[in-house]
């Protein structure tokens, strides 16, 4: 799992220029920038210049992949700076290779005039037996096997996270260790009713890539505290799939959605599947 501190190092930018940015990556063992990072990476340096202000929504297009032996170039044009909104465009490049392509809305918080959330029915219990060791934890509901092609079922999953020791109380951070978590599960979630199909045929025999991203945050909460993913894949087909989720707090507070597009289609006959996450497009 990843260490809480690599991902807060993450989003900890040097500043290049007037709204540009140098980012490193996080260490995790993984030769392609997971799309989670782009999106943390995205929020926080959108996040500049909107002070008083939390992330309302973020939306993603995923281009083209990114490798950890490059650091990332980062460009944000702030949009509009108002007393209640503010907007920002936030582009990751990568050399000359265009990565990402981000909005991101900013809002303050407004009493409200009317009010209601959905509710997490049949909630099950967090984890609790997993030991205080700074990284990120995950723990899917339902001794769900997500990477057997053979474990065939609904195209739904739960997926219990919390990012373990975080001190800081930044509501920006959470949000962004939140959007981190949001990338990882919902192409899995349309695998599950396809027998042999798995998460671990990815980049081996079946090209999979995040295409869109749309994460809105709806309350304030804590990513070191667990938060359930709720899952479900409404459709799957012309070699994509579209998936949606809720987040809520252990005590069934809804607290963010978010909803993806991606692409989930057959390896080429005779194409290695090296370097293929950087180029679906």
């Amino acid at each position: 799992m990843e260490s809480v501190n690599d991902l807060i190092a993450a989003v900890d930018f040097e500043q290049v220029g007037e709204h540009r940015y140098r980012a490193q990556h996080t260490a995790g063992g993984r030769e392609v920038v997971f799309g989670g990072q782009l999106l943390a990476q995205t929020l926080m340096a959108a996040a500049r210049g909107h002070e008083g202000k939390a992330a309302k929504t973020i939306h993603t297009v995923f281009a083209r992949g990114a490798s950890i032996a490059e650091p990332l170039d980062i460009e944000v044009d702030v949009m509009h700076t108002g007393r209640a909104f503010g907007s920002s465009s936030v582009t990751i490049r990568q050399g000359e290779r265009l990565c990402t392509r981000s909005i991101v809305l900013f809002s303050g918080d407004e009493p409200d005039l009317m009010r209601h959330g959905v509710e997490a029915h049949d909630l099950p219990s967090p984890p609790t037996d997993r030991a205080a060791d700074g990284t990120w934890q995950i723990e899917l509901v339902g001794d769900v096997d997500i990477m057997d092609p053979f474990a065939v079922g609904p195209a739904t999953l739960d997926v219990w996270s919390r990012f373990e020791g975080v001190e800081s109380d930044d509501r920006r951070l959470h949000q962004a260790l939140l959007s981190y978590a949001t990338d990882g599960f919902l192409i899995a979630t349309a695998m599950r009713p396809h027998h042999g199909v798995g998460q671990s045929q990815a980049h081996v025999t079946i090209s999979t890539g995040v295409i869109s991203h749309t994460l809105t945050f709806h309350e304030p909460f804590s990513a070191s505290q667990w938060l359930l993913l709720r899952h479900e894949s409404p459709y799957a087909g012309n070699g994509r799939t579209y998936g949606r989720a809720h987040v809520f707090t252990a005590d069934g507070q809804l607290v963010a959605s978010y909803v993806q597009d991606a692409m989930v289609r057959p390896l080429p006959t005779g194409h290695s599947p090296e370097g293929r996450e950087r180029s679906y497009l």
